[in-house]
C-alpha cells in the first residue's frame, strides 16, 4: 500500500463540485487516490510539509504537438500566419526520426510538469522515417505524467489540393489500421489509467471527409475519444466555405464529429450557432490562447462558450506555435485575453484556474482528475508562495494574478514527479543537451 500525507497546506483550491477552498489542510493519499482532506489528520503515512504553499489539482493540457518542441522559434515561421507557418515547418518535420519524437516529447512533457501539469493530451499527426505513436507513449511513461496521446494523420498532400507535402501524408486505410493497432496496444480505460489513446485526423484541410467519417465510426466502436483542429482562424473558415460549402460547425456535425466524446482545438472563429451546437452536444473545446496570439488567429469566445455550456479546457498547443509550454502561464494568458475582449470582470483568476484543471479533465473525459476531492486521483500541484512572485499579495491563492508559474512539487497518481522545482524521474541536463544537439543537426541539414 502506497501512502502519503501532504501536511498543513496554507490554502487548498479543491475545484471540487462545491469549489471549496480550505486553509491549513492536510491531504491523505492512499494507492494513488485522495482518501481524506482536513486539518490535523492522524496518520502514520510518510509526510511532506506544504505549509508555505498553495495546493491545487494538477493542471490539464488538452492540446499539444509535443514533437514541435524540437522546432521552436524557427526563423522562417516566426512571423507567418497559420498556413505559411505550416509550409515553413513541414520540410523540417519530414526529417524527424523516432529518436526526435521521443526526445522532443520528453522535453515538452517535462516543461509541462514543471508548470504544474499532471495530465496532457498530444496530437501527433506526422510519422516520418518509421516514427510511431508509441515513441511519445514511452517518453511519457518515463517521466510519469498521465498521458492522452491521439493518433493523428494527414492524407491529402499538396498534389491533391491539400496543404502538407506528399512525403508527410499516409494512405487512409493504413491510417485506420494503425489507429486500431495503437488503441489495442496502449489504451487503458480504467480510472487509474496513465494512458488513454484517441483518434485525431489532423484538420479539414489535410484529410478527406471520408477519413473523418470513418475515424469517427472507428473511435466510437472502440470507445475512445476523438480530436481535431477546427475554426482556428479566418483562413480556416474561408477554406471550409470554399471546399465544403459550409462552416466548420456544420462540417463537424455532418461527419459525426460532435458529442461528449469529441474535443476540437482552437475554435477561435465559432459563431453563435456553432457555440449553441457544441453546447447542446457537449462537444469540448481546447482553448490555446498563446498560440492564437502567436499566429494572429484571434481571441476565442471562451466566455460565451462557457456561458452556453460548452466544455472548455486549456492547451499550450505545439511548441513551434507558442513557442513555450508553460501551462500556468497559458492560464494567465487565457484570463487576460478574455479581459481584453470583454472587460476586466470577464474572467477571474479562479475561473481561469478552473478551466486549466477541472475544465480540462472533463474535456478529456477524465472526471476523476482535475479536482482535489475524496475518491479523486491524486494528481496534485504544490506552489510555493513564499517567494518573490507572491510577495505583497493579499490573496496568495490568486496564483494567476501574482504567483509562481513553476511548481515546488508535483504528484501524479500519488507519485512524486517534481520535487523542489526539479524533475526527479529524468536527468534533465542530459535531456536538454540531447534536444539541443538534435535541433542543431536539423538546422544544419536544412
Amino acid at each position: 500500500m502506497r501512502r502519503l500525507l501532504l501536511r498543513d497546506a496554507a490554502h487548498v483550491l479543491t475545484m471540487d463540485d462545491e469549489r471549496r477552498e480550505v486553509e491549513f489542510a492536510d491531504i491523505l493519499i492512499v494507492d494513488g487516490v485522495i482518501t481524506e482532506i482536513g486539518s490535523n489528520l492522524r496518520s502514520d503515512a510518510p509526510s511532506i510539509d506544504v505549509s508555505a504553499c498553495v495546493v491545487t489539482p494538477g493542471l490539464v493540457n488538452t492540446h499539444h504537438h509535443l514533437y514541435q518542441s524540437m522546432t521552436r522559434a524557427v526563423p522562417g515561421g516566426q512571423d507567418a500566419l497559420l498556413f505559411g507557418w505550416l509550409q515553413a515547418l513541414y520540410p523540417i518535420w519530414a526529417r524527424f526520426t523516432p529518436d526526435h519524437m521521443f526526445t522532443s516529447a520528453q522535453v515538452g512533457l517535462a516543461e509541462l510538469a514543471l508548470s504544474g501539469c499532471t495530465l496532457s493530451s498530444d496530437h501527433l499527426y506526422v510519422y516520418p522515417n518509421g516514427s510511431r505513436l508509441e515513441d511519445t507513449v514511452h517518453a511519457a511513461a518515463e517521466i510519469g505524467i498521465r498521458f492522452q496521446p491521439t493518433r493523428g494523420a494527414m492524407s491529402i498532400g499538396v498534389s491533391a489540393g491539400g496543404l502538407p507535402p506528399d512525403s508527410l501524408v499516409e494512405e487512409e486505410n493504413a491510417i485506420l489500421e494503425d489507429c486500431i493497432r495503437v488503441i489495442d496496444g496502449f489504451h487503458d480505460a480504467s480510472p487509474e489509467s496513465m494512458c488513454r489513446v484517441g483518434v485525431a485526423p489532423c484538420s479539414p484541410f489535410s484529410v478527406s471527409r471520408d477519413l473523418m467519417r470513418q475515424a469517427s465510426l472507428l473511435a466510437r466502436d472502440k470507445g475512445v475519444m476523438m480530436h481535431t483542429h477546427l475554426a482556428e482562424n479566418d483562413e480556416d473558415i474561408a477554406y471550409s466555405l470554399e471546399k465544403f460549402g459550409c462552416r466548420p460547425g456544420q462540417y463537424a456535425q455532418d461527419l459525426g464529429w460532435v458529442g461528449p466524446d469529441v474535443w476540437h482545438a482552437h475554435c477561435v472563429k465559432l459563431d453563435a450557432s456553432e457555440i449553441e451546437l457544441f453546447a447542446q452536444t457537449k462537444t469540448g473545446v481546447a482553448h490555446c490562447p498563446c498560440s492564437n496570439c502567436r499566429l494572429g488567429s484571434g481571441i476565442a469566445p471562451v466566455k460565451a462558450m462557457r456561458a452556453a455550456g460548452v466544455p472548455v479546457g486549456l492547451g499550450v498547443d505545439g511548441s513551434a506555435s507558442n513557442d513555450a509550454g508553460n501551462l500556468a502561464a497559458e492560464a494567465r494568458q487565457a484570463m487576460l485575453l478574455q479581459r481584453v475582449a470583454q472587460g476586466a470582470d470577464a474572467m477571474s483568476a479562479r475561473t481561469a484556474l478552473e478551466i486549466a484543471t477541472r475544465g480540462g479533465a472533463d474535456v478529456l473525459g477524465r472526471p476523476e482528475c482535475g479536482r482535489i476531492a475524496v475518491g479523486a486521483r491524486a494528481d496534485i500541484a504544490v506552489w510555493d508562495v513564499s517567494g518573490i512572485e507572491s510577495a505583497g499579495s493579499w490573496d496568495p491563492a490568486a496564483l494567476l494574478l501574482a504567483g509562481p508559474t513553476t511548481v515546488r512539487d508535483l504528484f501524479v497518481e500519488g507519485r512524486e514527479v517534481v520535487r523542489d522545482g526539479q524533475i526527479v524521474t529524468l536527468d534533465m541536463g542530459a535531456l536538454v543537451a540531447r534536444q539541443n544537439r538534435m535541433a542543431r543537426e536539423l538546422r544544419d541539414a536544412i
